[in-house]
């Protein structure tokens, strides 16, 4: 089956990015980048508030999950509940990651970090794609994030080199853009990707202001801790999606009768764009 544009437009820019990692001058990771801002201990607990702020993750992608698991059968294509699984469990796997690199951060420890976040991103990424472009996209880039962040998370750690992990993350929210700016196609979730990008970077900058943040709160809050908290406000976007579509399935007309029916489009990757 020929490609249509929109995956061939996904093709291209996935390999710019891969050519920029691998050949656009390295970015050294700051010398400073483990001195978070609070390091108090509470009840025993260092770095405690990024320790307990990654419940936030936890709980957003358990929810996730029991959102998916209450889902009426055949309600989504195949590849969009796996990639909303892989999502809501990157988010678990992220809470556990980063509470286990915040207790004593260091780069062993921000590699377990990273890895559980590359698995959120890869589900997140693989699910944008399969809504706007095809499911054949989206098992493309969500498998290829799932290979390929590894890769570049071993390289940071064996080089100092970030540009690899920077360019999977930030070129991976302007693809959701990119995305967000497609047509939904026939049995799309109905996701406010924009409201996904927007939460993504207002965390973003509350990371990179962790001391100011934490000098403007008066010592109560850190920039970091609140990139936590706000991160994981991304999730729900998606957990309304598919709560939206869960209410919708229980009360059309007829569904005890039908639900064992495919509503799935067959032809998702000719789909016009």
């Amino acid at each position: 089956m020929r490609a249509t544009f929109s995956e061939t437009v996904l093709a291209l820019a996935c390999c710019a990015l891969l050519a920029a990692a691998l050949f656009a001058p390295g970015v050294v990771q700051p010398g400073h980048y483990h001195a978070f801002a609070d390091a108090r201990t509470i009840a025993g607990i260092p770095f405690a508030m990024d320790v307990v702020s990654n419940l936030a993750f936890a709980i957003a992608g358990l929810v996730g999950l029991g959102y998916l698991w209450a889902l009426p059968p055949r309600s989504l294509s195949n590849m969009q509940r796996a990639m909303a699984v892989l999502f809501f469990m990157g988010l678990v796997l992220t809470a556990a990651g980063s509470s286990w690199y915040h207790w004593q951060p260091d780069d062993a420890g921000l590699v377990i970090d990273r890895l559980g976040m590359a698995v959120a991103f890869a589900g997140i990424l693989g699910l944008a794609a399969a809504d706007r472009v095809s499911d054949r996209a989206g098992a493309a880039l969500g498998l290829g994030v799932l290979l390929l962040a590894p890769i570049a998370i071993k390289t940071c750690a064996a080089t100092g080199n970030v540009l690899p992990w920077t360019l999977l993350q930030f070129g991976g929210m302007v693809l959701v853009g990119w995305f967000a700016g497609l047509r939904p196609l026939h049995g799309a979730l109905g996701i406010r990707w924009a409201l996904v990008i927007l939460v993504y970077g207002v965390a973003k900058l509350s990371e990179i202001n962790d001391h100011e943040v934490y000098e403007l709160t008066g010592h109560w809050v850190a920039g970091h801790t609140l990139k936590h908290l706000v991160a994981s406000l991304a999730a729900w976007p998606v957990i309304m999606a598919i709560r939206a579509l869960a209410e919708s399935r229980q009360n059309a007309p007829g569904f005890a009768r039908i639900q064992g029916a495919t509503p799935r489009r067959a032809g998702r990757a000719t789909a016009s764009q």
